[in-house]
Parts: structure tokens; sequence; C-alpha cells
């Protein structure tokens, strides 16, 4: 799915998403250890619990967490090429289980607020589920291969990105 998808046509004569609009499903990672290094060598978060399994193991987790922020980092893209009209200007989270390297992600929500005053704004309530996890082998009890969790709730307010005419 990219801005030039037929699906999403870019234009400045669309209107605000409305009330109740289905966002179309979205995919995020699955992200590997090379993604969680480099995130880590971009934002300073070196934690050795995102970046080695052994780690991971000793405090009981299966293998290494993703970091929260570049889980939700993803979500810009895939919101991008939903309405390339519009750019996020809020986004808030809470984090109901742990994402762990490996897991496929699917992004869902639909639009619960739009209002045209003060300023022109949509706000997302999102979900991501745990879908899958990639080839992980003989999984260890406790992991998410094959489940389909409830790993994050979030809150995302969109606008325009440019001035629109109404």
């Amino acid at each position: 799915m990219t801005p030039r998808d037929p699906l999403f046509p870019v234009t400045a004569d669309l209107p605000l998403p409305a009330t109740g609009e289905v966002l179309p499903p979205m995919r995020l990672g699955p992200f590997d250890g090379a993604a969680l290094a480099f995130y880590a060598q971009a934002s300073g978060d070196d934690n050795p619990l995102h970046l080695d399994p052994q780690a991971a193991l000793a405090i009981g987790l299966p293998y290494p967490p993703v970091q929260g922020m570049l889980i939700l980092a993803a979500f810009e893209p895939p919101l991008a090429a939903w309405r390339p009209d519009l750019r996020l200007i809020r986004l808030s989270a809470k984090f109901l289980r742990p994402v762990f390297a490996g897991d496929g992600l699917a992004l869902s929500g639909k639009v619960v607020r739009r209002r045209e005053e003060p300023e022109p704004e949509i706000l997302l309530r999102l979900m991501v589920h745990v879908t899958a996890s990639a080839d992980l082998g003989d999984a260890p009890a406790g992991s998410s291969k094959g489940s389909a969790e409830l790993a994050v709730l979030a809150e995302a307010s969109l606008t325009w990105k440019k001035p629109h005419a109404s």
C-alpha cells in the first residue's frame, strides 16, 4: 500500500473521515533483531533486554521485546498511506502485553471523533493485535506464537497536512 495506490487517492477535495469510519486492515512488523538494534542506536534505548535474547530469557521472557516507541513509530506509514492528505499530530498508547521480536502485528481502528472547529481534527481509536510470529521453531510456553492477543490500545489525532478548502 503506497500513497499512489488507487485505493488511497491524493486529492485536496477529500473531506475529513466521518465518525465511525473503519480503517482498512494494516500490518506492522514483524520486527527482527536488526530492526531492534537499529532503533536502539537511533533512539539511545540500548537496554540489553531488547537486544540480547539471553537477557530476555534471564527475566522470564521468551524473546526480546520490541521497544514500545518503535511500535508506535510504525503507526505513521500505514496511517499516511490510508490518508496521505492528513498528518499525525498526537499519539498516545497503553501497552497491554509485550510484543516480541518476530511477532506479526495487525493495526486496526476507527474514527471516534471528528471536529471542524477550532481546527479540523479527527481522533482515531487504534488497536494492535499480535497475529502471528515469524518462524520461531519450537516456541517456548508463554510466547505469542499463533496468538491474536490485544497488545496495544492507542489514540491518534490527525489534521490536514496543509491548508484545506472546506
